[in-house]
């Protein structure tokens, strides 16, 4: 129930918005190019606005966590105060009625919860990229993360998934619970492990859609978790594991297939030990994030997405085998855009991990991926490093579960041997990939290629062109038009020599 001095202060900012909406646990007013949030006077057990000193509290964590990310969104907490005559005004002189969070109005609509469709991939590129530097730069909380905080949200789902058996049926409820239980008891080391490792720090903790923001063309990331540590002093992988399954839950699959390639591509900066490994603990962590909506959405009166998140909270813990996939070719042939393509329809939840050469070469040099390398990062000696890095990633990756697509030119038959040999030690099945057009078709794709990992110049495109890559035994594809084309035309091509070396 409301008080009489909150439905007072709730009265004044609605008479001066031209637009309001309720959550759970706040109240924004929109007025021109300003937002402010007034925290309800609620305890709802996993936050607790219910003094004035706790609503303060978690205003001044809201500012200063989300400022981390969005800057120019969040502005001020700011007094609501008494005039003398009575009424209210924003920083006055007199007694402080509440206090607010002010913050700069931006287009609803271009929220990616709005339009998921607006993901395309140098976008969904960004936004692992942008996810990965957020948890970089994140405060370490060696108390946070590891079994116990998952497990936290766990039990809290069985809880409160129990209580919707009558509706979503008891065998389907009983069946996520023992599920999940079981998979926590497989990777509660593992968590630990992580949590030890660096990989617990605090976190945005709500990363889905809806808290992501599309401005001139990047993903900007608001509105955190501030009101609960356990929730928020978490994995990282279990932040982006909100991402990931939303897109996943949505069709956009590609999408969470990017993000998660990129994410990791930038993370591997950051977390030299344990990245690949802890993508064990990934069908787990997408598993609860879909039983947290489940219940979320039922209690919205959404019972047929509450039915629709059981059953993909359920389809995260059953995933199937990983596999290897490496897609080569000269310069120009599509390699890359045929992997991302063929990525999401491999393996477990979101897809393949794609690991591509360009960019493993960018990292051991520790340059961005869109940075442009000399002369002497190329060669004989960088190469072989390049490629021993990008096999044992994959070789990680396999063992955790996970389908890797390997993206590298693989002109050399003893690369394209080793790559058959990562699958065969890693005891997953392989599938060899080799892409090629004309060469006139690849000169061009060089040519117009810009802000793109490879420094491929059409010098080099000749020297590849001079060289013989021997009989290629891998399914032979014609990629001299879009990649759509070539992925769909892909269905295990007979092994064919090369008809367009230069003698």
């Amino acid at each position: 129930m409301t008080d009489p001095e909150e439905a007072e202060v709730a009265a004044w900012f609605a008479g001066r918005a031209d637009r309001s909406f309720e959550t759970a646990c706040a109240r924004i007013y929109l007025a021109g190019d300003t937002a402010f949030k007034v925290k309800r006077r609620v305890e709802l057990g996993y936050l607790d606005y219910s003094t004035p000193e706790l609503r303060l509290w978690a205003l001044q964590r809201e500012l200063a966590f989300n400022r981390a990310a969005a800057s120019d969104i969040y502005r001020a907490v700011r007094r609501v105060t008494r005039t003398p005559a009575g009424g209210l005004e924003l920083d006055g002189a007199g007694p402080v009625v509440e206090h607010v969070l002010e913050m700069r109005r931006f287009d609803e609509d271009a929220v990616l919860s709005v339009q998921p469709w607006a993901l395309d991939g140098d976008l969904a590129e960004a936004l692992g990229r942008t996810v990965a530097q957020a948890h970089a730069a994140a405060p370490l909380r060696p108390r946070g993360g590891g079994g116990k905080a998952l497990k936290y949200t766990i039990d809290s789902n069985a809880h409160l998934i129990r209580e919707l058996a009558p509706r979503l049926g008891g065998d389907r409820v009983e069946a996520l619970i023992a599920a999940t239980d079981a998979e926590y008891f497989r990777r509660a080391a593992l968590l630990d492990a992580r949590r030890d490792q660096g990989f617990a720090r605090r976190c945005h903790a709500d990363l889905h859609l809806g808290n992501i923001l599309l401005e001139y063309g990047r993903p900007v990331l608001f509105d955190c978790i501030e009101f609960n540590d356990v929730l928020s002093e978490i994995d990282v992988l279990y932040d982006l594991a909100f991402l990931l399954m939303d897109l996943d839950f949505r069709r956009r699959r590609d999408g969470a297939a990017r993000v998660l390639s990129a994410y990791l591509d930038s993370a591997a900066r950051t977390f030299p030990a344990g990245l690949w490994e802890g993508l064990a603990a990934l069908p787990l962590m997408l598993s609860v994030r879909a039983g947290v909506r489940t219940h979320v959405c039922a209690h919205s009166g959404d019972l047929a997405g509450s039915g629709a998140y059981l059953d993909a909270a359920l389809a995260h813990l059953a995933p199937p085998p990983p596999s290897l996939t490496a897609v080569g070719g000269r310069s120009g042939s599509g390699k890359s855009g045929f992997a991302r393509l063929i990525a999401p329809g491999l393996g477990a939840s979101p897809g393949a991990v794609i690991l591509r050469s360009d960019e493993v070469r960018k990292r051991l040099a520790g340059a961005g991926p869109d940075a442009v390398l000399p002369d002497a990062a190329y060669g004989p000696g960088t190469d072989g490093a390049v490629y021993d890095a990008l096999f044992a990633e994959a070789g990680r990756a396999l063992a955790a579960g996970r389908a890797v697509a390997l993206d590298a030119t693989f002109l050399q038959p003893e690369l394209r041997a080793r790559a058959a040999d990562a699958a065969r030690k890693a005891g997953v099945p392989f599938q060899g990939v080799w892409l090629q057009a004309a060469p006139e078709v690849l000169a061009a794709r060089v040519a117009a290629r810009r802000g793109d990992a490879s420094d491929a110049t059409l010098a080099t495109l000749k020297a590849q062109l001079a060289a013989d890559p021997g009989v290629i035994d891998w399914a032979v594809v014609d990629a001299t038009g879009p990649a759509a084309a070539a992925a769909e035309a892909w269905a295990g091509s007979a092994p064919a020599s090369d008809p367009w070396a230069v003698a």
